[in-house]
Order: C-alpha cells, then sequence, then structure tokens
C-alpha cells in the first residue's frame, strides 16, 4: 500500500490551500447525499404544503444551491470554483420518515466539487430543519456521504 499524505499539509505540517496549477483541466462532477429524519406528522406538513413557514422544498433547494457557490467561504483551503452545475433534489420519503437530499455539482476545472456537493446537502438539510423546528424538535441530519465522484487524476468513485 503506497503512503497518502495530506495534501493541505507542507513538509513542516502547516496548513496550505494546495496548488492546482499544473493540474489539467477536467469536467469534475460530485453526488452527495443526506436525509432529515422526522416524525410522520411533520413530513405530512411538508408534503401537504402546510409547514408555517412556507414550501420547505423550495426553500432548502435554493439554500442548497446557494451554499455549494460560497463553499469557498465556508471550509477553510478550498479553491473558489465557477461551477457550471448545481442540482438540489430533494424528496420526502414516508417510509423513513424522512426528507432525502441529493445534490450533484459539476465543474470544468482544475480541482474537485465533492465539498460543494457535501455542502449543499448539508446546508440543505440544516434548512429543512430550521423550516420545521418548530413542529418536530427531535429532527435527526443523518448519512451525510460523498456518494460518487468522477473526473481529475484520481478518476472515478462510487460508494458501495
Amino acid at each position: 500500500m503506497t503512503e497518502r499524505r495530506l495534501t493541505h499539509l507542507d513538509a513542516e505540517g502547516n496548513a496550505r490551500m494546495v496548488d492546482v496549477s499544473t493540474k489539467d483541466v477536467t469536467v469534475r462532477e460530485a453526488v452527495a447525499k443526506g436525509r432529515v429524519m422526522m416524525a410522520a406528522e411533520t413530513l405530512r406538513l411538508v408534503i401537504e404544503g402546510k409547514a408555517k413557514k412556507g414550501d420547505v422544498l423550495a426553500v432548502a433547494r435554493i439554500a442548497g444551491i446557494m451554499a455549494a457557490k460560497r463553499t469557498h467561504d465556508l471550509i477553510p483551503l478550498c479553491h473558489p470554483l465557477a461551477l457550471q452545475s448545481i442540482a438540489v433534489d430533494l424528496s420526502p420519503d414516508a417510509a423513513g420518515p424522512a426528507i432525502e437530499v441529493t445534490a450533484t455539482v459539476r465543474v470544468e476545472g482544475k480541482t474537485g466539487v465533492e465539498m460543494e456537493a457535501l455542502t449543499a446537502v448539508t446546508v440543505a438539510c440544516l434548512t429543512v430543519y430550521d423550516m420545521l423546528k418548530a413542529a418536530d424538535r427531535a429532527m435527526r441530519i443523518e448519512a451525510v456521504r460523498l456518494v460518487e465522484k468522477s473526473g481529475g487524476r484520481s478518476g472515478h468513485y462510487r460508494a458501495e
């Protein structure tokens, strides 16, 4: 097994932004997922459009898109990227009961978009929580994870 080193640390162990200037420009895409678990009654409010703060799914979708665009402001050492595509999908799941969140982010660039996809999912989940907390403070944000990424030197990754 080859030793992997942390790219955000220099030889002395100091934090640094990775130099991507010599990397090739490729199409890079990342897909992340997460979910907000809630009471069945709370999910019913969302499905029936009766949440007091408004359209939970629409607001959370916009929040996720905005968050992906601002990832470099939120996560230290992330590169600012001119993202070409951000899709945030929210799906009610009665069996959960939960709202499933999926974010797909794409860029043609020199560095990946995994952090942007993860940030989009996380902020969309937080927005769902914020909009429904008056009805259900016991909600849980769960299973935020990278499920797929492509492009760049490390190639394709798909979670099992």
